[in-house]
């Protein structure tokens, strides 16, 4: 919690756009609050806590330039001779692949949901939702706050880029799945047996 919190202040320190920041790292500084608040009931498996501060990290960085502004995005750029900065791609394949987990262990800790065909589909539809969720934010911020907004929508000219922001959420929340199931769950057994 340390080092999330350690990254929040530095995030801060000379940031492009302050009202930008403050949208992007919202989600991160509630997770820093509900995290702290549940961890008695309901403490996740270090895998998911790792996971959370990297997506944290991502957000922070995105806040701290703008996500059209990162850095790492102009390479990216270049490298790949993009029309645009993609660093939030970054954000948003983490907004797919991060929730994953967290949905998973919540719903095989709780026992939500047994089969783990149905448990998997039901993981990516909340991912999805939480990202249309996301993009509804983004869009009503942007109309409500006009021009103050534009750095927080990130469309960067792009007109299907809440549909690619989807896109690679869904592709995020697939991702962990096939890669992290078989560690997740020996983390999940480990934590019940401890």
């Amino acid at each position: 919690m340390g080092v999330c919190i350690a990254a929040l202040i530095v995030s801060a320190i000379g940031v492009e756009d302050r009202f930008t920041w403050l949208l992007e790292v919202a989600p991160a500084m509630i997770a820093i609050v509900v995290l702290t608040a549940t961890y008695r009931r309901f403490p996740f498996t270090n895998l998911v806590y790792v996971l959370i501060l990297i997506h944290s990290i991502i957000l922070m960085v995105g806040g701290h330039y703008t996500y059209a502004k990162v850095p790492l995005g102009f390479w990216m750029e270049d490298w790949f001779h993009f029309g645009r900065n993609h660093y939030d791609r970054i954000g948003h394949f983490a907004q797919g692949f991060v929730p994953a987990m967290i949905a998973r262990e919540i719903f095989i800790r709780k026992k939500v949901i047994n089969g783990a065909r149905w448990r998997a589909v039901l993981i990516v539809a909340v991912c999805l939702a939480i990202s249309a969720l996301y993009e509804l934010v983004e869009w009503r911020t942007s109309v409500m706050s006009g021009s103050a907004g534009d750095a927080f929508l990130g469309t960067q000219g792009d007109v299907w880029d809440t549909q690619e922001d989807m896109f690679f959420a869904l592709i995020g929340a697939i991702t962990a799945l096939l890669l992290l199931g078989g560690i997740h769950d020996r983390q999940i057994e480990n934590l019940r047996s401890a």
